[in-house]
Parts: C-alpha cells; structure tokens; sequence
C-alpha cells in the first residue's frame, strides 16, 4: 500500500477530521512523505477540508 493509499484509508476510518500531525501517529509514516501524499491528493481532489487544517476523504 503506498502512502497516498495509507492516508485515504486512515481519513476513510477517522470518525471526524484530521490533521496531518495526527495522520502521522496514525499510519507511522514519516511527516515529510504525508504531507507530499496530502499535497498530491488535494490536487486531485480525493481529500477535502471541512474545517482549516483538517482533512477528510471526499
């Protein structure tokens, strides 16, 4: 699973909102590399945010 694939599914089973800190402690992946994948997926529009600087899958 690559890490664009491991943020949507953590977004997909989060209850509410969150932010990249806390997808980071979520997936153990390496904060540089979620916030290029949460780059690459606003862009294509796969995560939307409801409040600023939360983030959830569309």
């Amino acid at each position: 699973m690559n890490t664009e694939d491991q943020i949507l599914e953590a977004l997909k089973q989060s209850e509410k909102p969150m932010n990249a800190g806390q997808l980071v402690e979520k997936t153990g992946l390496d904060r540089k590399d979620v916030d290029k994948a949460m780059t690459k997926l606003k862009k294509e529009e796969k995560i939307v945010s409801p409040v600023r600087c939360f983030w959830t899958s569309k």
